[in-house]
């Protein structure tokens, strides 16, 4: 294996959720996409601990995919990355509602505001960090705006949910009940 691991996995990981129909270069996303994988996902609310440990899982799978020896460590360190979360939610998410990974991935990412932060945009990495982290610190607005899950109609603050249950807000918001 000559190429890193870390960026064997970083091209798997962007292959679950990249549409290679697009063949305009500077509509490619990998300036976000780095971003989200160096950025730690943080998690305060009790459940959300889930979420972390389901990115984690997608190492071992990409191992166990790419016939590479078990690597502990680099299973736990360093945590679970924001990419690595919102791929495993994804995944999550078509598995309660049938709707594919990668149409999932780039709703979340449409609804945290980052749709427009592609390679030939002039969005920059702070900016791209900015919005990250007003959704791992949940600084966000009281109905999800800026979160993943935005809703028209909240019953709740979203800041104080559970992503797992923003999830099933939003569903219900959406009219989009399995």
């Amino acid at each position: 294996m000559s190429e890193p691991l870390e960026n064997l996995y970083f091209n798997w990981l962007c292959a679950k959720v990249i549409y290679i129909r697009n063949h305009n270069p500077s509509m490619m996303y990998w300036k976000l996409l780095t971003t989200l994988h160096r950025t730690e996902f943080a998690w305060f609310l009790s459940g959300d601990d889930n979420r972390a440990e389901d990115g984690l899982v997608l190492r071992k799978e990409f191992l166990l995919a790419a016939d590479i020896p078990d690597q502990q460590e680099w299973r736990r360190i360093p945590p679970c990355s924001v990419l690595e979360m919102l791929i495993a939610f994804a995944r999550r998410t078509e598995f309660q509602t049938a709707d594919p990974v990668p149409n999932w991935f780039w709703e979340f990412i449409e609804n945290l505001g980052l749709k427009y932060a592609h390679d030939g945009s002039d969005t920059t990495v702070e900016e791209i960090q900015d919005i990250l982290d007003q959704f791992i610190w949940r600084t966000y607005g009281y109905n999800g705006v800026g979160g993943m899950f935005p809703l028209d109609n909240p019953r709740r603050d979203q800041r104080e949910v559970e992503i797992f249950y923003q999830f099933c807000d939003y569903l219900m918001d959406q009219n989009r009940m399995p």
